[in-house]
């Protein structure tokens, strides 16, 4: 088996598509899953149901574009678009599709191959951005590791040689502060730091932080730089989630049960805090001034 055939440890120049074809380990993307429903899981990742989503083309072309490597894309055909640039829904064009997406191509419209290059031109054109992705080190680096019976994997956008850190490439409608800590939120992205950092830590002993940095799809294309506050809560949600993921995997896969929304019968909801904050200042506030 060549080196870049192994799957333990850290691996360097992994092509794309062999990295994420095993459907036995679990990814950042699968303990967000697992997480939200196991049921789901199950249908999608061990049962090879995954349904592909057109919207993470752009961000995949991102990052093809500002890493110099990653899953190979190529533009929509004008006989495969329609006389106003949207793609065409003929059958020839679903089958021409379905024949490249085999073949591991992401496909783009020459408005959103555009969007892309505007968007990596963005990213490396800021200096705080492009001085993170001038560091020496190496892209999309695989790590796989084995924890209590289950085969964990992460992929790293940039792993700098030095420094304790690496750097995660995000695709947003807002990269503000507020913004990001939104899809951080509701996209797990904490989850994805603590899976990533914990396998990494217990391959090479080394605890490293996460840099994410964040372009918006739309122009000016404006980019952030953020990492997690260390006096906050992120990273220490994150790695107890992860290792939750593991767990509930383990057990899925010991009993054979994978349980869905009414694993405990009825479930009881109560409004977020954001919700209850906002009650206060809206009429609470205002009762206690009369």
């Amino acid at each position: 088996m060549s080196e870049q055939m192994r799957r333990e440890g850290v691996v360097y120049g992994m092509p794309e598509a062999e990295y994420h074809a095993p459907r036995d380990e679990l990814s950042s993307a699968g303990a967000k899953l697992i997480l939200e429903c196991a049921a789901k899981f199950k249908y999608q990742v061990i049962d090879g149901n995954r349904v592909h989503r057109p919207a993470f083309d752009l961000g995949t072309a991102v990052h093809t574009k500002v890493l110099g490597v990653g899953a190979e894309f190529i533009e929509y055909p004008n006989e495969h678009l329609t006389a106003s640039g949207n793609v065409s829904t003929k059958a020839a064009t679903v089958l021409w599709e379905n024949e490249m997406r085999e073949a591991g191509h992401i496909i783009l419209t020459p408005a959103q191959a555009l969007q892309a290059d505007c968007m990596a031109e963005a990213v490396l054109r800021e200096p705080e951005s492009r001085r993170l992705f001038e560091r020496e080190g190496n892209a999309e680096v695989s790590i796989f590791h084995e924890l209590n019976g289950v085969k964990r994997r992460g992929r790293f956008d940039y792993l700098p040689s030095e420094g304790g850190f690496a750097v995660d490439l995000k695709t947003t409608l807002d990269a503000s502060p507020f913004g990001f800590r939104s899809s951080v939120e509701n996209f797990g992205y904490h989850i994805q730091y603590g899976h990533y950092t914990d396998i990494l830590e217990r391959i090479t002993g080394e605890k490293r932080d996460m840099i994410f940095v964040v372009v918006e799809k739309a122009p000016p294309y404006l980019v952030n730089v953020i990492r997690f506050d260390e006096l906050e809560d992120y990273a220490r949600f994150g790695e107890t989630e992860a290792l939750e993921a593991v767990d509930r995997y383990r057990r899925c896969m010991e009993s054979g049960e994978w349980p869905g929304y009414l694993e405990q019968g009825i479930t009881k909801i109560k409004p977020s805090m954001r919700l209850v904050y906002d009650f206060q200042d809206k009429y609470e506030s205002e009762e206690m001034q009369l």
